[in-house]
């Protein structure tokens, strides 16, 4: 999978970040959140990442 960065909240590889993949999907980095109170299926996962790194992504017209 190509794996392409989009935008993140800093120049640090360990901060929310969201890629592109060749596949016609989106990664996403962030935080893994815990007592959510969600059932999650084993082979999902959640993570959570500030609401401005999809502002900043649309406002750029990366998606």
């Amino acid at each position: 999978m190509k794996v392409t960065e989009l935008v993140s909240t800093c120049d640090k590889k360990d901060c929310p970040t969201l890629y592109a993949t060749d596949r016609d999907t989106l990664l996403v980095q962030g935080e893994a959140p815990t007592n959510h109170g969600l059932r999650i299926p084993a082979h999902e996962t959640l993570v959570e990442i500030p609401i401005d790194l999809i502002r900043k992504a649309i406002r750029d017209q990366l998606i």
